[in-house]
């Protein structure tokens, strides 16, 4: 498993993260959520490698990250950060293929080919990928990641990802989303940072809730997803409910007449 113990990360003396426990499980898709400014990032970057904590250990599969060199490590966890610069005129099919870098004998050209279409981004194969819309530039960022731990491998593998849907629209998130769901059965964890509370609460199996550099809340989304944690993580009045037809969970915010009429009560 990824695991974090006691993480604690300070710019200036001043805490980011602090006193921080997480355990992403393979098999399953772990979310991390909370307002602007909550590390968030900064925790996920600590978790690929990206940065390193002042205190604490993260461990991949029971070995410390500072132990791996960055070729083995590249083979037990793929990164899509929020925002990739690309300043060369390389192409879509390029791009994904630097996801093969590290071990190419073990992805063909037909294994490239596969992820991009999953993703629907196989017909912009010979595009500039500078081109390329928002929507599309995460798409082909995304099949880069995946293709770099698409192998079969004896040991659990995980996939870190900063914001993957914020650019796409709604039914290429539900396919990416549906896709992440799939990776799973192969012995994959996801750790994922997103936004919309909707997809969260159907996609995900754990949730993390993170609020001022602290864990707030940390369990099955069944469990934490609630009108009190989630009101107090955001601040504002958010309501929970089961789909009546059993589809999963509806989060919406309350019309601003109820908070009106909540703030009179209240008063």
């Amino acid at each position: 498993m990824l695991q974090g113990r006691n993480i604690h990360f300070c710019i200036s003396e001043r805490p980011i993260i602090g006193e921080v426990n997480i355990v992403v499980a393979p098999g399953e898709l772990t979310a991390i959520i909370g307002p602007n400014g909550a590390g968030k990032s900064t925790l996920f970057k600590l978790l690929s490698g990206d940065l390193t904590c002042n205190r604490g250990e993260i461990s991949y599969n029971g070995k410390h990250i500072a132990g791996f060199k960055s070729n083995q490590l590249a083979k037990v966890r793929a990164v899509m950060p929020q925002h990739s610069e690309v300043s060369f005129p390389f192409s879509s099919w390029e791009i994904v293929a630097l996801g093969m870098i590290n071990d190419p004998a073990a992805i063909s050209d037909r294994d490239i080919q596969a992820v991009m279409e999953k993703l629907q981004v196989w017909h912009l194969r010979a595009q500039a990928y500078n081109m390329l819309s928002g929507g599309e530039k995460q798409r082909v960022q995304l099949a880069r990641v995946l293709v770099q731990v698409w192998k079969k491998q004896a040991f659990p593998r995980f996939i870190l990802l900063d914001e993957p849907v914020s650019s796409m629209d709604v039914a290429l998130q539900h396919l990416v989303l549906d896709f992440m769901n799939e990776l799973k059965q192969r012995n994959i964890g996801i750790l994922m940072v997103l936004h919309d509370l909707s997809l969260v609460a159907n996609y995900a199996d754990q949730v993390i809730m993170m609020k001022q550099g602290e864990v707030m809340a940390n369990g099955h989304v069944s469990e934490v997803f609630t009108n009190q944690n989630l009101e107090s993580l955001y601040g504002y009045p958010i309501h929970v409910e089961k789909h009546h037809q059993g589809l999963g969970l509806l989060v919406h915010s309350l019309p601003i007449h109820h908070i009106n009429q909540r703030i009179n009560k209240a008063l």
